[in-house]
């Protein structure tokens, strides 16, 4: 594989060889690891420094239609917006959909506009494990904006805001009162809260989910990266695209003022350690999946199911295993 000519033209704009690289970076053989991690150094300090939107919210709230509305308004103002469109994974088969771009479909036609779906493969938090390798190749591709689209989640998925610099909840009319607001977990982690489907019949109740969740915003503690009135919340309709601009503007003027203030980069380098910590526990991890140790790993199984060994006892030997400290058994 020549990477400095994949490199070459992914830095060129080049659609497939972005399309190419993702591929790359998502796979799980060793040697396509190999290249994949000298592609991204190769890349390193290239390209422009996109602003990284993470979108979340549960699964039919209408989050792929604020995307293409979203996508269009911003592609319209002669801005390049990549989307990656995180799909789960069976677990039974582990398979994917990846039906974002069937229900993108003018954001897929779109020359200015790039939408790439992968599977979670299980990864917790909502995202896929390698999406932020993925957002790296699309700075270097040039896109204006990256828009990163999560699985329909919970109170607790929030990896999608350590890779993201502005974090985007995306609720339903009448999703809760006030309390619901208050929660620990994914509502703290929102910069913007957006009321989707503010519009015909849901109008009403979606102004009145607004105002609850405003109030409860302003309960919870001042973040010293956010300035005088932020998080906030806001209601769109993504399908008559009203408040979209809107929405547009209260972001940029974030950005602006974290950037201003030294929380843009900062936070970014704080991502950054987050993810080395994040990528070494998982390859600790994969250790794990390999021989001799899985084949004791095997064994102390069979031992616990049996109850001849408590868990903890059994995980003890393993990590003695793994440290050199002894036998498995």
């Amino acid at each position: 594989m020549d990477i400095d000519d994949l490199a070459r033209r992914i830095l060129s704009g080049e659609r497939r060889a972005l399309a190419r690289a993702i591929t790359l970076v998502e796979s799980g053989r060793a040697d396509h690891r190999q290249h994949a991690m000298q592609l991204l150094d190769t890349l390193r300090g290239h390209g422009k420094e996109a602003l990284r939107i993470g979108l979340s919210g549960t699964p039919g709230v209408g989050k792929s239609t604020f995307i293409e509305s979203f996508g269009m308004m911003l592609t319209g103002q002669g801005l390049k917006v990549a989307v990656l469109a995180v799909d789960p994974s069976s677990a039974r088969s582990g398979g994917s959909i990846l039906g974002d771009k069937t229900r993108m479909e003018h954001l897929a036609r779109d020359p200015n506009a790039f939408i790439r779906p992968s599977p979670s493969q299980s990864h917790l938090g909502g995202v896929a494990r390698r999406t932020r390798e993925a957002i790296d190749l699309c700075e270097a591709a040039g896109f204006d904006v990256v828009l990163i689209e999560t699985v329909g989640v919970g109170q607790s998925e929030t990896v999608v805001a350590e890779m993201s610099d502005l974090f985007l909840l995306l609720l339903a009319p009448a999703g809760g009162d006030e309390l619901q607001g208050v929660k620990r977990g994914i509502m703290e982690m929102a910069d913007i809260i957006l009321v989707n489907k503010a519009d015909g019949d849901l109008k009403a109740a979606a102004t009145r989910t607004c105002a609850d969740y405003a109030g409860a915003l302003r309960l919870l503690r001042k973040r010293p990266q956010d300035p005088d009135g932020f998080p906030k919340a806001m209601t769109v309709s993504a399908l008559v695209e009203e408040g979209l601009e809107t929405a547009w503007a209260e972001m940029k003027t974030l950005a602006d003022w974290r950037r201003e203030h030294g929380h843009f980069l900062s936070r970014r380098a704080a991502q950054s350690r987050y993810w080395f910590e994040a990528e070494l526990r998982q390859s600790v991890l994969a250790r794990l999946e390999r021989e001799p140790i899985k084949g004791i790993i095997d064994a102390l199984g069979l031992q616990v199911e049996d109850g001849k060994q408590t868990p903890g006892q059994a995980a003890d030997k393993v990590l003695a295993q793994l440290e050199g400290r002894g036998p498995a058994s």
